[in-house]
């Protein structure tokens, strides 16, 4: 179905546009606690070797500053953080306050605390000057933004020349049998086990379908094009379940 004037989806449904910011809020809200499971559910646990590998190809060096959204978790930034130093600096940014509170306290924890800071903001309208970061990364969010054109074209005015943008997320499974498995895990199996362990089936509906209205591999590239990248780099992961564009700022 084709959305209507001032209307954008969230998940399957048309919703106005002014209304989807604050329903992707309280789903993130409500799955914040138990976002690792929710990670865990959706990718068979293999997102933590996606991530792993997401870093290690972001040519991220000692010294740079990053900037890493939609990372409330801090998934990304615990692992940027050794890679960056102590002369490194990664700023963890996230619309949702509660995300923005378990990543904190989780990396607290484990006791990385120096060379980290966080910032609650919205990904279309980055509140930092031009010509910011070396890098900036987005692992499974950017299918969660309204307007996601406008947010590509942020991210490239704070990137430095010669920056990186780098963004992970779920993509378009390239083998026709694998992704009738895929499907029948995220609708029929995932939304149940969301609420055997989370209590929270409907969320976990909106994240499956979240995924499927996501731009695939090629529109995106070409998204990230127009937004003034260059040199747009796909690389698909696990049969395309997840894919990592990265592009660079000239």
């Amino acid at each position: 179905m084709n959305e209507q004037p001032g209307t954008t989806h969230f998940g399957f449904r048309d919703v106005p546009v002014a209304d989807k910011q604050k329903l992707v809020g309280e789903v993130f809200t409500s799955v914040a606690r138990n976002y690792d499971l929710m990670n865990d559910l959706m990718s068979f646990g293999v997102h933590r070797l996606w991530k792993r590998h997401f870093v290690a190809i972001s040519g991220v060096r000692r010294g740079d500053r990053v900037l890493d959204l939609a990372g409330g978790t801090g998934d990304i930034a615990a692992l940027l953080k050794p890679v960056v130093g102590e002369q490194g600096e990664v700023v963890v940014g996230d619309i949702n306050a509660a995300m923005l509170g378990v990543g904190r306290d989780r990396l607290t924890d484990r006791g990385l605390v120096g060379g980290l800071r966080w910032a609650q903001l919205n990904a279309e309208c980055l509140p930092f000057p031009d010509n910011s970061f070396d890098a900036v990364t987005m692992a499974f969010g950017l299918r969660n933004v309204t307007d996601k054109d406008k947010a590509l074209a942020d991210i490239c005015r704070v990137l430095k020349p010669g920056g990186r943008a780098l963004v992970l997320e779920f993509s378009r499974v390239q083998s026709e049998l694998f992704s009738k498995l895929y499907d029948f895990h995220s609708f029929k199996v995932l939304p149940r086990l969301g609420q055997l362990f989370a209590g929270d089936a409907g969320s976990y509906q909106y994240l499956a379908e979240s995924i499927r209205k996501h731009p695939d591999q090629e529109t995106l590239k070409g998204m990230m094009e127009r937004a003034g990248f260059g040199k747009v780099e796909v690389r698909n992961l696990s049969n395309g379940i997840v894919a990592i564009h990265r592009a660079y700022k000239f």
